[in-house]
This record gives structure tokens, C-alpha cells and sequence, in this order.
């Protein structure tokens, strides 16, 4: 993994690479690729996702994503990414350090989609191979957390693939597709092993 910094329009722009993925903070300039990704795999993310707002793919409420996603980058609250294949700079999905709490936790949530197009052919799991270490090393956290459904079997096998481990069960933990649904819990530690 390769951690390559830049500064931008008054905020952190770190590009992270490595396993034949690009990860870098989203900007308005990615809203048609990201609509056209994001509406293309609507059925595919809608089970595991909360609910979209109606406007969700419209560019004006991307522009609100993209100011909130400045103030979280500024105010040390989440770190949002998108995920792009290296060899032809497509978008294949995002991954977000979000809740990211400092004091005596340095720990964060990670949440991270796929486009439908994309899916089962290693990316996710590489982007995730290069992000982890940029949360402990770089971001300078001790622990970072991941959930998923308990039907979501493919989930749980990327998050143990890189090396979280299960730590235990929460009911109706997340408003998921519009109810509460119980989530699988997982974890990392820095220190711990990137297989």
C-alpha cells in the first residue's frame, strides 16, 4: 500500500493505492459517475442499505453529500472514500470511517458498498487491505468496528478475510431498508494481522 498525500481546496485529499484500487475523497465532479453506478445497482444495495431519500441520485443533493462530506473531513468525524479500479479509473464503490470518536477510544464504524457491476472480483477486499492500515497508521486509530445483517453472508466473509474478527450480536442495531434489523458485530485492532 501506497499512501500518497495532496492538499486540495483547504482540506485533507489523501489518496490511498494498492491491489489494483485507487481510494480518494469523493468530489462534485464524481456525481454522474456515482448516480449512474448508484442507480444501476439500486435493487442489489437496497437490502443492506438505509432507505434512500427520493432525491438521493439527484445532483443537488449531491452537492449537499459532497459539503458534508468536507465538514466530517475537517471536523475529524468520517473520512468518506470512493473506491476506483486502477486500471481504467472506474468507480466501483465507497467505503466510509465514519463515528470516528478520539479521546480514550481512537475508534471509528466502517461502512463501505459495491456497485452490482463490480461485485465478487476481490476489489472491495483489496480497497479495504489499503484503507485499514491508513486508519491505524495514518488517522492514528486503535480500533475500528463493522456490522453487517446476519443474512449477509458475503459480508461477513470480506470482513474476515481482512482480518476482523466477530465480537458479538446486536439487536435491532441499524434502521437497514426502513426496520431495525439485528447486526453481526466485527472488529480490528491495530496489531492485528491484514491477511
Amino acid at each position: 500500500m501506497a499512501l500518497l498525500r495532496s492538499i486540495g481546496k483547504g482540506e485533507d485529499s489523501a489518496l490511498i493505492e494498492g491491489g489494483g484500487v485507487l481510494l480518494r475523497h469523493p468530489t462534485t465532479q464524481d456525481f454522474e459517475e456515482w448516480a449512474w453506478l448508484r442507480q444501476e445497482s439500486r435493487d442489489f444495495l437496497m437490502p443492506w442499505e438505509p432507505t434512500w431519500p427520493v432525491d438521493d441520485l439527484t445532483r443537488t443533493a449531491f452537492r449537499r453529500r459532497i459539503r458534508r462530506y468536507a465538514k466530517d473531513i475537517r471536523d475529524d468525524a468520517a473520512y468518506p472514500y470512493f473506491i476506483y479500479r486502477q486500471c481504467d479509473d472506474r468507480l466501483i464503490g465507497g467505503c466510509t470511517l465514519s463515528n470516528v470518536r478520539r479521546g480514550v477510544t481512537q475508534s471509528c464504524s466502517l461502512g463501505y458498498w459495491v456497485g452490482q457491476p463490480y461485485q465478487r472480483r476481490g476489489l472491495m477486499t483489496e480497497a479495504l487491505r489499503a484503507l485499514i492500515p491508513h486508519a491505524f497508521y495514518d488517522l492514528r486509530l486503535n480500533r475500528v468496528e463493522a456490522a453487517c445483517l446476519p443474512n449477509n453472508e458475503a459480508s461477513q466473509r470480506l470482513l474476515r478475510r481482512v482480518g476482523f474478527r466477530e465480537e458479538g450480536f446486536a439487536r435491532k442495531y441499524l434502521r437497514i431498508n426502513g426496520a431495525w434489523q439485528d447486526h453481526v458485530l466485527f472488529a480490528m485492532v491495530k496489531g492485528d494481522p491484514i491477511p
